[in-house]
């Protein structure tokens, strides 16, 4: 069990996503960061869609009421455990009666906290990420507050050492960012002066960005006719632009559909690292084809086999005992694995 002492700003609970349901009108939710959320279920040993905590500009403090190994990766919140600094990208063990304490984001927007056996609340359609328009999924559909207790699924894997991601897996969070688009599926209804303006123009990431879209600041793109369509689907990283000329990103809360002419889509690798936005960024928008969109997918997944790999590489070195800790439903064991000579 983990209780809540205090929440942070907007903490919720997430996976991968409510999927399969948009035709019927909900939307999808889930990690707003995936790359991130991926990686600290890798460090932790958990199954590709367990939920963890999602944080957002200011995280969240935390008492475990069982032994767990944990891991937290995105922005750097200055996570301490018991008043000890723990590295940002990192697996650690965690004693019961522990303390883990997170402060605001040095760098990115959004962290996460993911602990072995992952967060156990009901499954709301195939999901237990927190949709809080709705009030669906999570911890009562809401984010978590003060006294939210947090049960933990199934522990029974021999996790390992505590670890820190390798260095060139680690992103590099910064307030320019440039992320590559998709034109489409409505590229037709812009004129040629707006679609040179949007895509050599530098855009301001403003206050008002969550986690259904993020409206940018800067030059108008304007369109050939007007700015309204028969509403059709939305996919997260959809670029909206209404009469205003001010390009709108969809996120992880949008709409399953909207009225808006969509000028192109941010690819899915690039997503990761624009829901690390803050408020002020300056993001510059970069034409994409095809096969480069299709080439940074396959590499992502190619980082993602990689870590994975990493992560369960052979718990024997060179012949050499090495020592564990095994958690099973909370109690913690040391265990020591050597190599026996048949």
């Amino acid at each position: 069990m983990i209780t809540v002492i205090k929440p942070g700003l907007l903490t919720t609970i997430q996976d991968k996503g409510r999927w399969g349901y948009q035709a019927y009108g909900m939307p999808v939710a889930g990690a707003m960061d995936r790359y991130s959320y991926r990686v600290v279920n890798i460090l932790t040993g958990n199954h590709c869609n367990a939920a963890v905590i999602e944080m957002t500009m200011l995280g969240g403090t935390f008492r475990f009421d069982t032994a767990a190994w944990a891991a937290i990766g995105g922005a750097d919140m200055q996570a301490t455990l018991n008043g000890e600094k723990i590295t940002n990208w990192s697996s650690f063990f965690v004693a019961p009666g522990s303390t883990l304490t997170f402060g605001y984001a040095e760098n990115g927007c959004r962290s996460y906290l993911a602990v072995h056996g992952g967060i156990e609340v009901p499954l709301v359609l195939g999901s237990r990420s927190t949709y809080t328009r709705a009030g669906v999924g999570g911890l009562g559909g809401k984010a978590l507050q003060v006294g939210s207790a947090l049960a933990l699924g199934t522990q029974f894997k021999l996790v390992g050492e505590a670890r820190t991601l390798p260095a060139g897996f680690t992103p590099n969070y910064t307030s320019e960012l440039a992320v590559r688009v998709l034109l489409g599926p409505q590229d037709d209804l812009f004129a040629e002066e707006g679609m040179t303006t949007f895509f050599n123009s530098r855009y301001i990431l403003s206050t008002e960005a969550d986690r259904m879209g993020y409206r940018f600041e800067g030059p108008q793109v304007k369109h050939s006719g007007a700015p309204d369509i028969i509403s059709d689907a939305l996919c997260q990283g959809a670029i909206q632009v209404p009469g205003h000329g001010m390009p709108i990103v969809m996120m992880a809360d949008r709409a399953t559909t909207g009225g808006y002419a969509k000028l192109g889509t941010v690819i899915g690798p690039d997503l990761t690292c624009l829901a690390q936005a803050k408020p002020g960024d300056g993001v510059t928008f970069i034409l994409c084809s095809e096969e480069e969109a299709v080439g940074a997918l396959q590499y992502e997944q190619d980082r993602y086999h990689q870590l994975i790999a990493w992560r369960t590489a052979p718990l024997l070195d060179a012949g050499k005992g090495r020592e564990y800790k095994l958690t099973i439903n909370g109690q913690c064991y040391d265990v020591k694995v050597e190599e026996v000579s048949s």
